[in-house]
């Protein structure tokens, strides 16, 4: 390992950290460390890349492929954090040296990926690599496959053209997260009389108040705006012209006239990945991400989008005129408009189910589902237990830790729980780690979840069953990281492909519907009492209400990434709405009372957040998860030997295997995508379809 340079004197990054797991010392850590870190990390990472480069001996694994694993620790390590505070914690002066600071990476990532040196050495390597362990040949055809999607076989001119584009698409992606982040904040909808408010639980009502009192707005209430198109808290508000504004403001994000327009960001954007694209010898952007994901190609994408388009279409067309019918009788005169949507449905959901959210929240209180619920599941199904530490420094007064025991009682690594919405936060929920398992150094994995749960100021957390599901989801991602168990860095836990990544945690929502998990978790604020089964039993049976709206909002948005990545190069953009308008009518899911569930001014997945060409990948997954699960269910269902089962042939093993062999393994056959269509209520009977994707 190099040493530090000595201008990282007293810089907290300029060694490990001390700490257990090497947990990130964020007592120490200041926002002035980060950028000398990145500095001297990516000096030192270029120098020990360049002696890896020039090695009088002849190129081997272990002086090659696995000391490029070795290398830039110092960066790597300063990335971690950083690139985590500025989803969960940013301010200005993060936001300043990540505009800094991303041109740069993007210049130090093409020096290593375009030295025509160093790729000389991974191709020797590679030629003899019938001559290595499984896991040795897994990764080098990964870095092989790394350099030459980045450009390494490219003559030298198109190569630079390669850096430029690189360059200046890390900028516009920065731009893009400062002024989605911005303008998220500014359209807050501000509320002055409660009374408007009608519809909302004193704890939502008292999130509300002290997000107006943060913002320097005391007396007031703040309507925080997420992260999709559709807000949550429209289900709720009984005031429609209200709701009105909240929907409005959500579309407007981004696209009003002043310096949080994203229009040229996107238009560029696309620009710039269909020219690269072609440079690297792919037809579109589509082509280029699509060749290194399970699904092979876009036209295996559409392939499965299209079979499903018109099932979901007709089911949302049914839905809406329910939701009329619905307005007829209780508010004549009414047309159904987006805004009203989530509104009516709460309102059909309860009369045809009996169901009511506020009285489903009741029972979803966050301690008792994280500790009786997501934990509980975690030691049926893999026999982990979960222990508080206080002892521990984390980034933020809200955020938990939690050390992860298995069942002998060996240590697995470090769980980060930092679930409320705050100011500096991006919407949404994830996973990510600050350390990834290494079996390289024996470094045991310390990950993060993170949601943006409104925190009352008084009272307990309540939750929707929704939001219980994304703590599921999201803890399916954090075991895939603590589970892993490979030896190299660039094959560990959630590093798969996008549309295999999304298997693990869609597989762990169907386990918050556990009788055991929500017999545990699921008890009155309250009173205690556990959740009458009558109401469990309206909760399993609404759970496909609504699933018209829910999948076409969501494969509105697949079929929308999808455009805008299939453009081929020089075809630029001129209006963001008309395209997008012309891109759901070409695939038959223009439907206005249901926009996608990102808008492209606003779709932070495609453009900075890495899905571009994938986020398909969801409904990809998803096939996986519910298929896996169905397994499951006929093996026992919560059951350590299923758990066992998961983690041996799936979780474990990180990109070190095929992603659909790993799912065969565990499965016992190939995939069938009977239990997806079953799980979306799309069809009543649905024909058994066993298929491999990409075939």
């Amino acid at each position: 390992m190099t040493e530090a340079p000595a201008a990282l004197h007293d810089n907290p990054f300029a060694a490990a950290s001390p700490l257990p797991y090497q947990s990130p010392p964020f007592d120490r850590i200041r926002e002035e460390h980060f950028l000398p870190a990145f500095e001297a990390g990516m000096e030192q990472h270029l120098a020990e890349v360049r002696t890896i480069a020039t090695d009088a001996t002849a190129p081997t694994f272990a002086n090659t492929i696995e000391a490029l694993e070795r290398s830039g620790e110092l960066l790597h390590r300063t990335a971690q954090v950083f690139f985590n505070l500025t989803g969960t914690d940013t301010n200005d002066t993060l936001q300043a040296i990540q505009a800094k600071v991303a041109p740069k990476l993007a210049q130090h990532r093409d020096a290593i990926w375009l030295d025509a040196e160093l790729f000389a050495r991974v191709r020797t390597v590679l030629a003899d690599r019938d001559s290595l362990t499984p896991e040795q040949q897994r990764l080098t055809e990964r870095v092989h496959t790394a350099f030459v999607r980045a450009g390494a076989e490219l003559d030298g001119k198109s190569q630079q053209r390669v850096r430029e584009i690189n360059e200046e698409s890390s900028k516009l992606t920065t731009a893009f997260q400062e002024r989605l982040l911005a303008e998220t904040k500014e359209l807050a909808v501000v509320v002055v009389d409660e009374t408007e408010l009608a519809g909302l639980s004193a704890s939502e009502r008292s999130a509300a108040a002290a997000a107006a009192e943060e913002t320097g707005r005391a007396g007031h209430f703040l309507l925080a705006l997420q992260l999709p198109t559709s807000q949550t808290i429209l289900s709720s508000l009984e005031n429609r012209a209200l709701r009105r504004r909240v929907f409005e403001a959500s579309i407007a994000r981004c696209a009003r006239t002043n310096d949080h327009d994203t229009s040229a960001i996107v238009t560029r954007l696309a620009e710039l990945r269909a020219e690269r694209a072609a440079l690297l010898g792919f037809p579109t952007h589509a082509h280029y991400v699509l060749a290194d994901e399970t699904a092979g190609t876009p036209e295996a994408v559409e392939r499965m989008l299209d079979s499903m388009t018109t099932a979901i279409v007709d089911k949302a067309k049914a839905e809406a005129r329910e939701l009329q019918a619905w307005l007829d009788a209780n508010d004549p005169g009414a047309t159904l408009e987006p805004w009203d949507w989530a509104f009516v449905a709460e309102r059909v959901r309860r009369d045809r189910y009996d169901l009511d959210e506020q009285e489903v929240r009741q029972y979803f209180e966050l301690e008792r589902v994280l500790r009786d619920g997501l934990f509980l599941m975690a030691e049926r199904l893999y026999g982990v237990t979960m222990k508080e530490r206080s002892d521990l420094p984390v980034y933020h007064d809200d955020v938990r830790c939690f050390e992860v025991f298995d069942a002998d009682g060996t240590t697995v690594g470090l769980f980060f729980a930092d679930y409320f919405a705050r100011p500096g936060k991006r919407g949404g929920a994830w996973m990510s780690c600050f350390v990834e398992q290494d079996g390289l150094r024996g470094h045991k994995p310390v990950v993060v979840n993170v949601m943006n749960l409104n925190k009352p100021n008084e009272g307990p957390v309540l939750l929707g069953f929704d939001e219980v599901t994304t703590m599921f989801h999201e803890f399916g991602h954090a075991v895939h990281g603590l589970f892993s168990q490979v030896r190299y860095p660039t094959l560990a836990g959630t590093n798969v492909p996008r549309d295999f990544v999304e298997f693990p945690s869609q597989f762990h929502e169907d386990w918050a519907f556990d009788d055991d998990v929500l017999a545990r978790c699921a008890k009155h604020h309250r009173t205690g009492a556990a959740m009458p089964e009558e109401l469990v039993e309206r909760i399993r049976r609404a759970r496909r209400f609504g699933q018209g709206f829910a999948s076409l909002e969501y494969i509105a948005a697949a079929w929308l990434d999808l455009a805008w990545h299939s453009l081929p190069p020089g075809n630029k953009v001129d209006d963001v709405d008309a395209f997008e308008r012309r891109a759901l009518a070409d695939a038959g899911v223009a439907f206005d009372l249901v926009p996608p569930r990102y808008k492209s001014r606003y779709f932070a997945h495609i453009w900075p957040g890495g899905y571009s060409a994938g986020y398909y990948a969801y409904l990809w997954s998803e096939a996986l998860a519910a298929d896996g699960f169905a397994g499951c269910v006929e093996r026992g269902g919560l059951t350590r030997d299923n758990g066992r089962r998961f983690r041996d042939q799936v979780l474990s093993r990180g990109f070190s295997r095929d992603p659909m062999a790993m799912f065969e393994a565990f499965r016992g056959r190939e995939l069938d995508t009977t239990a997806l269509l079953t799980r979306r209520g799309l069809v009543p009977n649905p024909v058994q379809t066993t298929t491999r994707p990409g075939n």
